[in-house]
């Protein structure tokens, strides 16, 4: 069986606070590591109320605190929006305060709306253009300087910390093989290019000095619960919050609700379980049985999972029942 990973995205709950979302991370990430997942990630949004995760180095630092073993990162650092030096600098300096536990997964997209965008880049074409050369350049600063080498991260050079790509269509397959990068597909929210962009990367991958043969790791949304109606009522959060995105309507994470009917449109219900169609949903026994579908069919090499749940408490659980259906997945 494959190893099981984490992509959270400190979500800020409808009645609770950053500071509430933050330790929420904190506990989530401890627990993964007690269940032995293998990689806790975090992901760069901006301008989102439910979304507590824009600063994600910081809060990488604050998850590799509370942790000794798992792996820490991005999932991703959304690369156009910063300079490659400062984030070599900040993984570095991450790699050197949990040395060896380190991941830089690396997106284009600019996480979040087009105004705040400009905001952050302030040269939208630029930054997008310059995308595969700005990885080019982030991997020389991390790796070991030449001896006329003008440019240097410190920290940051001679970390190697490891890079992933990140994405959602066929550009970041076709990138990721070229480069001979591990590559993860968003399939947790955009499913419909998932098997293609799979195919494309292992067929046309090369070998790099990082990696000799493809890697894929593939994102699911996952609730878990003791019940398949408790999970589907937990789930119900997610739903709102796709719904409120079509709707451009920004605010926290929001608490269950009994039903969907009267909440959206039966255009907006198509949409959001057609962006969700790979989540899984449920009690132990349909959630095993969702999963080795989703395995079976992607052949991937490791599955990441993001845990859209209000209530922190149930959130753990979550992560509990999804280690421990990995384990029976073993048998």
């Amino acid at each position: 069986m494959i190893p099981f990973s984490i992509l959270d995205l400190s979500p800020i709950a409808e009645g609770h606070s950053i500071s509430e979302a933050l330790d929420a991370s904190r506990q989530m990430a401890v627990k993964a590591e007690d269940c032995g997942y293998n990689r806790f990630w975090l992901a760069e949004h901006h301008g989102m109320p439910g979304i507590a995760s824009a600063a994600t180095s910081v809060v990488i630092g604050h998850v590799g605190a509370a942790t000794k073993r798992i792996r820490i990162g991005s999932g991703g650092i959304m690369l156009p929006n910063h300079a490659p030096l400062v984030i070599a600098e900040q993984f570095g300096t991450l790699e050197a305060l949990f040395p060896g536990r380190v991941d830089l997964g690396l997106g284009r997209a600019p996480g979040t709306d087009m105004r705040t965008a400009r905001a952050l880049r302030r040269n939208m074409e630029a930054g997008t253009e310059s995308f595969p050369h700005d990885i080019i350049e982030l991997r020389r600063l991390l790796g070991e300087p030449t001896e006329d080498q003008a440019l240097l991260a410190v920290p940051g050079m001679r970390s190697h910390v490891p890079l992933w790509l990140l994405g959602s269509s066929l550009y970041s397959a076709h990138l990721a093989a070229a480069l001979g990068l591990p590559y993860a597909f968003a399939s947790h929210f955009a499913p419909d290019q998932l098997m293609e962009a799979i195919s494309i990367y292992r067929d046309r991958f090369q070998p790099s000095d990082e990696l000799d043969k493809p890697y894929v790791m593939v994102g699911i949304m996952g609730v878990a619960a003791e019940t398949d109606a408790e999970a589907e009522h937990l789930f119900t959060s997610s739903q709102q919050q796709f719904v409120n995105l079509r709707r451009n309507v920004r605010k926290a994470f929001p608490r269950p609700i009994e039903t969907m009917e009267g909440y959206w449109s039966e255009v907006e219900r198509y949409g959001v379980e057609h962006t969700l169609r790979y989540a899984v949903v449920g009690a132990a026994a349909t959630a095993r049985t969702k999963l080795a579908e989703f395995l079976k069919m992607t052949g991937a090499d490791e599955l990441i999972v993001s845990m859209p749940i209000h209530s922190v408490e149930q959130r753990l659980r979550s992560v509990e029942i999804f280690a421990d259906l990995r384990e029976k997945m073993l048998d």
